[in-house]
């Protein structure tokens, strides 16, 4: 049904209510003229409703004829163009085509020109082949020798020339390197020793006792030998009492019991009084006097390496190195000097200042209980280092402080390595035996006559330089430059040495003619 029927049926039906209504409330005949009127006027509103609604519709009807051609047009407009696109892009995707297959053609005439070209190299590399293998057939039976040996003869003239060359760069680059690492050595050393003012004189530590007279001998013996029995049970020191005149001299493997025994022999001595009660009350004196001089000792080591916050049983086992000479040196002494070095070359190569310090004065603290501990000494020290919760830069450089048995692995453990090694190695620091001091020399000797074209050696300076005679006919200059580096390296790995020994190697050429 059209819309604009329901609303004139919908209006019809609401002025048949309205004039039910009237009709009721003014009479029959007033009402039906208002009916009528009513009606009128509704149909008359029903009809102009009705002629601007079908006007509207026309209207819109209008536009969106308008709006339907609009749209058809542009449609094929854009089918129009999308054709055209097409039909540019087939003739493009058809060009695209032609010029592949032309090219595909050239491709393919390449190919068969390279196989060709192919097939003549191979042509003229098997008549090469030939040819060269007739060549060297000639070469062979010229020279008298194969290509082997050949191939041989021209390799090992190749190595002797470039180890000629490699020897002489590596001894222009070793020079070059060991003066200027020698200059800035020489430097930083000469600072940490100008800084650390030691004696030039090694300790002599000695286990005598003098006696005013030979008598003394009889009452220290006792009757029956209960005083000297009673003064080794007290100290744990053998009292040796020969015909040595005014003398008594005390063995034992712990320097601190040998200097209790000396300080209270020599009380007894002084005093006069000598019987097992005074000799324990002696003994026990000395061993508080040692006590208070190993803790002054220990806090004067601290004070000279300047360290501070060091735990009380950790001083005392330092005090005890005062005791302890090694090689005729202060132990003690020694590890304040390594301390002092140590700290004075990390501070100038920018290592661990702390570090080098602690380790430096505790390197050695093993010497102190070593009678007591089985181990070498440089694990004593690491580990004891270690139980006082000292860190572990420190406890390694402790205990790699011989390069022969640990190498060290850090900075400050090469100082400290380095500082042990100056300390150790200074003139008049220490001294060795005479039975050390030439199986020294007769290992340097030896080490040297070892190498092909050695003449003679000798070791001379003390064990610091070993001078070689070579034979000029089989060591020529270059290969005597070689040499000395060889039995360099070889003393490195075999010796163990204070300081650094010096390696000479003479070569000599001399010409005899007679005149006649």
């Amino acid at each position: 049904m059209n819309p604009v029927t329901i609303i004139v049926i919908v209006l019809a039906i609401a002025a048949a209510v309205g004039g039910y209504f009237f009709g009721r409330r003014d009479g029959r005949q007033e009402s039906q003229l208002r009916f009528e009127e009513h009606i009128r006027q509704t149909r008359e509103k029903a009809e102009a409703r009705l002629l601007e609604l079908q006007e509207q519709q026309r209207d819109a009807l209008r536009e969106n004829t308008v709006e339907a051609a609009r749209v058809r047009a542009a449609l094929e407009t854009e089918a129009r163009e999308r054709r055209q696109e097409l039909k540019q892009q087939e003739s493009r995707l058809q060009q695209k085509e032609e010029a592949l297959e032309r090219k595909i053609e050239g491709l393919e005439r390449q190919e068969r020109g390279l196989a060709q070209r192919g097939e003549e190299l191979e042509r003229q590399r098997a008549s090469i082949e030939t040819l060269r293998q007739q060549r060297m057939t000639e070469l062979e039976r010229v020279a008298g020798m194969s290509i082997e040996d050949a191939r041989a003869e021209l390799i090992h003239a190749a190595e002797d020339v470039a180890r000629r060359q490699a020897t002489l760069l590596a001894r222009e680059i070793e020079t070059r390197a060991r003066e200027e690492a020698e200059a800035k050595a020489r430097e930083i050393i000469t600072l940490a020793i100008q800084r650390c003012a030691s004696d030039q004189v090694s300790d002599i530590t000695i286990s005598v006792v003098p006696l005013p007279n030979d008598e003394m001998k009889g009452r220290i013996i006792g009757r029956e030998g209960r005083n000297i029995r009673a003064l080794e049970s007290a100290t744990g020191v053998d009292l040796v009492i020969d015909d040595t005149p005014d003398s008594v001299i005390l063995s034992a493997f712990d320097p601190v019991r040998r200097e209790i025994a000396r300080i209270a022999l020599t009380k007894l001595i002084l005093d006069g009084r000598i019987h097992p009660a005074r000799i324990e009350e002696m003994v026990a004196k000395a061993q508080q006097e040692v006590e208070q001089v190993v803790l002054e000792e220990g806090e004067r080591a601290c004070m000279e390496a300047n360290i501070t916050n060091v735990p009380l049983e950790l001083v005392k086992l330092l005090g005890r190195l005062h005791f302890r000479t090694s090689y005729g040196q202060n132990v003690l002494n020694h590890s304040i000097e390594v301390s002092v070095l140590a700290a004075t070359i990390a501070a100038e190569l920018g290592a661990d200042v702390n570090v080098c310090k602690m380790a430096g004065l505790l390197h050695d603290l093993g010497k102190a209980i070593d009678q007591e501990v089985e181990g070498p000494h440089h694990l004593i020290s690491g580990e004891i280092a270690r139980r006082f919760n000292r860190s572990p830069k420190v406890i390694h450089a402790i205990v790699a402080h011989h390069a022969t048995e640990t190498e060290p692995q850090s900075l400050e453990a090469a100082i400290v390595q380095a500082a042990d090694a100056i300390s150790a190695a200074r003139p008049g620091a220490r001294r060795e035996t005479i039975d050390l001091y030439i199986k020294r020399l007769e290992a340097l000797e030896s080490i040297a006559n070892s190498f092909k074209g050695v003449e003679k050696s000798f070791a001379i300076q003390a064990g610091r330089e070993v001078r070689i005679i070579v034979k000029p006919e089989e060591v020529d200059e270059v290969a005597a430059s070689q040499l000395a580096n060889d039995v360099a390296r070889k003393i490195e790995e075999n010796m163990d040495y204070p300081g650094q020994i010096r390696v000479c190697v003479v070569r000599e050429t001399r010409v005899v003619d007679y005149a006649k």
